[in-house]
């Protein structure tokens, strides 16, 4: 009797343990609130959690996402973090608005210590965006690389290589041969923003702000590459993109009935493709852009959302941990492909053979998208970031680019006026 009430007593005792064992991992999951404008981002880091709760049993974790409208996240997110309370533990900030995060007093938690020890690995411009003051306070999903998407039924109805399509010069006379045999426009462009014009000025060495990070629109590479545009658009070979931009529903149905012959936007716009143009798989090549001068840069990385951890969070180790493994790691930059078609910013990924595993991305595009990184993948300069940013992005999006494009106004005149306006509005 004695012997069957200690092995009761143990087995008791054990059950206990378990129990207590059960609950207390219950009660270690930690929840982070996460905040995006992206509904994308929800399901990658969704599966980053389940992955990194695979990993790291002992330090389990849960998302807890809100997806909110563009701007309404950033007014939002800036109010809570103003006023010290209501902020999420970890957000979503696109690159356009972020330099206003980091004026003043910084209310993000720094990432050096997941970050210093992949510089190597990444492409460091895609950190160095969200960077201030030695601190690293975002990590990119992407290069955001910019690259022109060709499509090449419509190209060969014109006997058009798109190989031989090395210079702006050589993609002008392209357009006219297209729009001369198939009577459709070479290319279209954004009247409300500035992703398929961008590169003509970092291939030039120059920017939308200065190197000391001032509003820097009235400059002759400025000039050169709106009037480059306007010139095709006047005569035929190139139209403004319907809906004023390659984001306009009206945009995506023009262009997958076959209405253009190319589009330049970055590498991340492959998912706008695949969600919306679906007529088009198979016929559209991911290719180097065109350049002013044989030896200019051929891309740049545009666009971007820096991940941040909020000083409000409360458990900050944790969450600085798992968004690096999030967003740095091989894993993550795998899932980053796999799940939004993104160029991953662990550049040796590139070449990786898991990345031409069959997915809606390979087979949609007619080749290996990654081929065009892979060769210019030593001529992507990053933009200038500053605080300054915001508000030229403003006037590029509502003022700039309709001038140009939609009224076809004097450009010398138009980026004065334009200028001297950036220089008296305040950030």
């Amino acid at each position: 009797m004695k012997k069957l009430v200690s092995i009761f007593l143990a087995l008791t005792m054990l059950l206990t343990m378990a129990v207590g064992i059960t609950s207390a991992s219950a009660a270690e999951v930690t929840t982070f609130d996460f905040w995006t404008f992206n509904e994308l981002h929800v399901e990658f880091y969704l599966v980053m959690a389940e992955m990194w709760n695979e990993a790291n049993p002992d330090r389990p974790i849960a998302i807890n996402p809100t997806s909110l409208a563009y701007d309404d996240m950033h007014n939002k997110l800036l109010i809570a973090l103003q006023s010290g309370e209501g902020a999420p533990d970890i957000v979503d900030i696109e690159i356009g608005k972020y330099a206003n995060f980091l004026m003043g007093e910084t209310q993000l938690v720094p990432l050096n210590r997941v970050v210093e020890p992949e510089l190597d690995n990444i492409v460091k411009s895609r950190v160095d965006i969200y960077a201030k003051d030695g601190n690293y306070y975002g990590i990119c999903f992407h290069v955001g690389a910019s690259v022109t998407y060709y499509n090449k039924d419509i190209l060969e109805a014109a006997g058009v290589d798109p190989a031989s399509i090395v210079t702006w010069d050589d993609y002008a006379a392209a357009g006219r041969k297209v729009l001369e045999t198939v009577g459709v426009p070479m290319c279209t462009v954004e009247s409300n923003d500035p992703w398929s014009f961008w590169q003509m000025l970092t291939e030039q060495g120059s920017d939308l702000l200065t190197p000391d990070g001032l509003p820097n629109v009235n400059t002759p590479e400025m000039a050169k590459g709106l009037q480059f545009y306007q010139d095709m658009i006047a005569e035929g070979t190139a139209i403004v993109a319907p809906g004023g931009g390659h984001h306009a529903e009206e945009y995506y149905g023009y262009m997958n009935a076959g209405g253009a012959a190319s589009i330049t936007m970055p590498f991340w716009y492959m998912g706008r493709f695949t969600d919306y143009m679906p007529d088009l798989a198979g016929k559209i090549l991911v290719m180097p852009n065109p350049v002013f001068e044989v030896g200019n840069p051929r891309s740049v990385g545009l666009g971007g959302t820096g991940t941040s951890v909020t000083t409000q969070c409360e458990n900050q180790e944790l969450a600085v941990d798992f968004l690096g493994y999030a967003k740095l790691s091989e894993e993550g930059n795998l899932k980053i492909w796999e799940i939004m078609g993104f160029d991953p910013i662990r550049k040796a990924l590139w070449g990786h053979e898991e990345l031409k595993n069959p997915n809606k991305f390979i087979d949609y595009f007619a080749n290996f998208p990654f081929d065009a990184l892979i060769e210019v993948q030593d001529e992507i300069p990053a933009i200038v970031v500053s605080e300054n940013l915001p508000k030229t992005m403003t006037a590029i999006r509502s003022t700039i680019m309709y001038r140009a494009f939609e009224t076809m106004e004097d450009i010398p005149t138009m980026l004065a006026e334009e200028q001297d306006i950036l220089e008296k509005t305040p950030n």
